[in-house]
């Protein structure tokens, strides 16, 4: 498969987008992709993580949250069955060793999702100084074993911009990952939506123009709609509507908890009602 024939069964437009994150990973080895919930972040990082690495065997997915640790992450001690500690190595640091010892130098993929999540400070540790200079080691605080990230280990992480705006993430981090959009308003994912209703659901199509417009009410891309919330293949009329009720409507207000007027401008019915008395061209 091509990148630009995964671009196509992600629905990303233009191709050129996946084919400039694939080139940024190739300079940087690591990579972030942000923008609010449902827009397909983790989905396409998983997908191109087993695209990079050629085989699902070799990448790993771990989600951050607010007591993730170093210990969990890296390495730490935990209890054994008879009572005793062992120092135990975390999904990085496993991963990093198969990636090193791989005899024909495979490329592993980690992908981190939700990586705002954490107390990213606490959870990289000395990773930052890692992330910037791969060909060197550090000394890792516990099992005090000399440590690097071998260049065949590509990490993808993904970030909820409703949860925290990209403008608040550490400097440090910034510097040491390449950062692309995810946004319903512009490539790779403007239009997603539609393309994929017109290949799998073409009679609602029209639930893009509803979503685009719901968006355009929000006046606020770190806290639009998604996509992913209408890609089923099982997707009816009645069950665009119930998502709407019950998943969209309670996303919105969340964002305008103070505002009730506002909010009825959100629902699916006053959203139609725009739609249908649209004069013809």
């Amino acid at each position: 498969e091509t990148s630009a024939q995964l671009a196509k069964r992600l629905y990303l437009e233009p191709e050129s987008e996946l084919e400039e994150i694939i080139a940024l990973l190739d300079d940087r080895s690591q990579a972030i992709f942000y923008g609010p919930p449902g827009t397909g972040k983790t989905w396409v990082a998983r997908e191109l993580a087993k695209w990079l690495a050629g085989s699902e065997d070799r990448v790993d997915l771990v989600q951050f949250h607010p007591s993730y640790s170093y210990e969990d992450f890296i390495e730490g001690w935990r209890p054994t069955e008879d009572g005793r500690f062992e120092l135990k190595a975390g999904p990085l640091k496993r991963l990093a060793k198969r990636a090193a010892d791989d005899p024909d130098h495979q490329t592993f993929v980690l992908v981190i999702d939700e990586i705002n999540r954490a107390n990213l400070s606490k959870v990289l540790g000395e990773l930052f100084f890692l992330f910037e200079y791969r060909r060197d080691a550090v000394t890792l605080q516990y099992s005090e074993e000399k440590f690097s990230l071998p260049d065949n280990l590509k990490i993808i992480g993904t970030m909820n911009t409703a949860d925290r705006s990209i403008a608040l993430v550490d400097a440090a981090l910034r510097r040491r990952f390449h950062f692309h959009p995810f946004f319903p308003d512009r490539p790779p994912i403007k239009g997603l939506l539609k393309r994929w209703l017109g290949e799998h659901r073409p009679e609602l199509i029209s639930v893009a123009d509803l979503v685009d417009r719901a968006n355009d009410l929000l006046e606020d891309r770190n806290m639009a709609i998604g996509p992913s919330h209408f890609m089923k293949k099982d997707l009816t009329d009645e069950k665009v509507q119930q998502i709407w009720r019950r998943t969209i409507i309670p996303f919105i207000e969340d964002q305008f908890f103070d505002e009730p007027v506002r909010v009825k401008q959100f629902t699916y019915e006053a959203l139609t009602r725009v739609d249908n008395t649209e004069p013809d061209n």
